[in-house]
């Protein structure tokens, strides 16, 4: 039986030489940390700031005439009322209102769209894309020639001043500017997965190992792996596509139809029938547990000795001191604060109580950037 290969983004000799441990991650090979290992990683990204090579990702390019309105109709969240410059968080789902990935799109212009998405998903987006467009738009992957890296952290601003980029040219949350870094152009964006003050940076994947290294002679930044990345999100109780979400789920049951302006907006586009016609069933609820002991995907969630749900993500919160979970729960116990459950690892049961997300309540995401 052959062994399955996988992809490696342009940095893979990079994390290599920097002792990285790499392992499997939808179909690529990534660092999942490096020699500090992953509680340093994460506290690194919380307290100063972080690099991570996310060049795994994919980004889809969506332009002609109609396009914002062909993607109105093809998305959950509108597009047709978004701002040039700005960013989005987004869904594409199907005929049931499942998840088929949770994405972000940037508006380049009025007729152009650049879509961010999950590296698992790729192929599939752009498949439902190309099939839900109108002949006058197109839609084109440019993911094998751009690269993704993310400086996250409180410090991450003041590093992108020193490479020459004025304080005032720096995006705001949830917006883009085009800038240029030692000559290279950059699409860069106030965005992240970490919860921290933090900027997404793409640009021509020729230029990924000049870049890493640039960002990477700072004394202040150091390298981060999937492992931290992890913890991270799961501290600001971020989804992760295949655990919070799938095809099976739907952005309503995972929090987010307060997001999707369900009552007070009568756009349709693909699902909204469902999302409308239908309460769910379950809801995505933050679980704060006794101890350190962590919890992992699929374990049960117990309440008075029956099972009522199942964990999605689980792991030990380093700015937390212990573990954390998001799980599955029906509607009238996911509000029951005092309610208390057990969670079922196979080998004990850990006694836990619901938690509003996020757990980490004091990311710096939002944080504005003093004016000089």
């Amino acid at each position: 039986m052959s062994e399955e290969v996988l992809l490696e983004t342009p940095l893979a000799a990079e994390h290599v030489a920097l002792g990285a441990k790499m392992v499997p991650f939808a179909g690529w090979n990534m660092p999942v940390q490096y020699a500090d290992g992953i509680l340093a990683e994460h506290k690194h990204t919380r307290e100063a700031v972080s690099l991570f090579d996310i060049c795994h990702m994919g980004e889809l390019r969506v332009k002609g005439r109609g396009s914002a309105q062909a993607l109105d109709a093809a998305l959950a969240r509108g597009v047709a009322d978004q701002k040039i410059a700005s960013c989005r968080y987004n869904f594409l789902l199907n005929e049931k209102g499942g998840v088929i990935d949770d994405l972000i799109v940037y508006r380049i212009s009025e007729e152009e769209f650049f879509i961010v998405v999950n590296a698992a998903r790729r192929p599939v987006d752009f498949a439902e894309l190309a099939k839900r467009l109108p002949r006058e738009c197109t839609v084109s992957d440019e993911s094998d020639r751009t690269a993704k890296l993310d400086l996250q952290g409180p410090l991450s601003a003041g590093i992108l001043t020193e490479l020459g980029i004025p304080e005032d040219a720096l995006p705001a949350y949830y917006h883009f500017a085009d800038v240029k870094i030692d000559g290279v152009d950059v699409l860069l964006s106030r965005t992240g997965y970490t919860g921290e003050l933090g900027y997404e940076l793409y640009f021509h994947a020729e230029s990924a190992v000049g870049m890493w290294r640039r960002l990477l002679a700072f004394r202040d930044v150091k390298p981060a792996g999937l492992g931290a990345r992890d913890t991270l999100r799961l501290e600001m109780g971020y989804p992760l596509y295949g655990h919070e979400m799938n095809e099976s789920t739907t952005p309503v049951e995972a929090g987010f139809g307060a997001m999707l302006k369900l009552e007070e907006n009568p756009r349709k586009f693909i699902g909204s029938d469902v999302l409308r016609g239908s309460k769910p069933s379950r809801v995505l609820t933050g679980l704060l547990l006794e101890g350190r002991r962590a919890a992992r995907e699929g374990c049960a969630v117990l309440y008075g000795g029956d099972a009522v749900g199942k964990v999605a993500s689980g792991a030990f919160a380093p700015s937390l001191e212990r573990a954390v979970a998001m799980a599955y729960l029906p509607p009238e116990l996911a509000g029951d604060m005092d309610a208390v459950f057990e969670v079922d690892t196979g080998r004990v049961r850990i006694p836990a109580k619901i938690e509003p997300l996020p757990f980490y309540k004091e990311g710096t995401a939002r944080k504005k950037i003093k004016k000089t």
